[in-house]
């Protein structure tokens, strides 16, 4: 397991070790011990699956406020995503900065988010499922988010006009002094 950090420290892009034959696959897509060697102490508490119909589904940003804040690791099980977490850490270096991955089940990356950043994704294929693990449980009065076109963020999504949920299209826009 190869455990890359982004620009925005704390985030980790990780490719886990497949093993391929003729059968199919093998992999690992956690272990706790690998986390724990790699600095990534944190214990999940839920998992998730999300399954989106069509392409150009944009689920997010979304993120949950302390003390309920989550962290978070992401893989892709069908289909394709681009990926996108934003840095709501007041006093980060890269505060307010965005980046996007392409996670996808062919390439076999995940994505380890942690708390503090806002988190969202496009589908690029139709029957895409996500499969996420949170080290903190839902706790609605908590949760919170950004708009997916905020203009002052900018965010190079590869949909112009994505299909949201009535929640997410009302998503408020990115606010510096709310964080």
């Amino acid at each position: 397991m190869e455990f890359k950090e982004t620009e925005l420290c704390g985030l980790y892009v990780i490719k886990p070790d497949v093993f391929e034959d003729h059968r199919g696959f093998f992999v690992e897509s956690y272990s706790q011990l690998k986390f724990k060697n790699a600095g990534i102490e944190t214990v999940f508490v839920q998992d998730n699956h999300s399954r989106s119909v069509e392409s150009g589904v944009l689920r997010g940003l979304h993120f949950q406020k302390p003390p309920y804040a989550q962290s978070k690791l992401l893989r892709v099980i069908r289909g394709a995503v681009y990926d996108v977490v934003v840095d709501l850490r007041k006093g980060s270096p890269t505060f307010g900065q965005w980046r996007g991955f392409e996670l996808t089940e062919k390439n076999f990356l995940m994505l380890y988010v942690p708390k503090g950043f806002a988190h969202g994704f496009c589908t690029l294929q139709p029957g895409t499922e996500v499969q996420y693990k949170v080290d903190a449980f839902y706790t609605p009065e908590s949760e919170s988010g950004v708009i997916w076109n905020d203009p002052y963020l900018n965010i190079n999504w590869p949909v112009k006009e994505p299909i949201l949920s009535k929640k997410d299209a009302l998503l408020p826009v990115f606010d510096p002094e709310a964080y």
